[in-house]
């Protein structure tokens, strides 16, 4: 399925660096991460609500990243690109399968943003 006016989707992935003093393999900062267009893919507004405290005024902004393809390559500490805004993924990235027929429908994963 593609979508004939939907938007530029960015998945956005830190790179993979060896520890040259332990050995292990961790996860980079994000100053050039690896960039995958997801074909088939849109977000779309969930919600805004507002946080204040005495010495802050931030917005939380919640979407839903959608995926045409269950298999797409999105993993929990990747970011999202779409409209110029970077969002955080919510939570883990499943699809769902129908026990019975197989079927996958398409992939919905939750986004936040916090500004402020």
């Amino acid at each position: 399925m593609s979508f004939p006016n939907g938007e530029q989707v960015v998945r956005l992935r830190r790179a993979e660096v060896l520890d040259p003093y332990s050995g292990t393999v961790t996860l980079g900062d994000w100053d050039d991460p690896d960039e995958l267009d997801l074909e088939g893919a849109y977000v779309a507004s969930s919600s805004t609500s507002a946080r204040r405290d005495a010495a802050r005024n931030e917005l939380l902004e919640e979407k839903s990243l959608y995926l045409d393809d269950p298999h797409a390559d999105v993993q929990a500490q990747d970011r999202i690109r779409a409209q110029g805004v970077t969002y955080q993924i919510d939570g883990m990235p499943t699809a769902d399968v129908n026990p019975w027929t197989g079927w996958q429908p398409i992939r919905e994963i939750p986004l936040t943003r916090v500004s402020g």
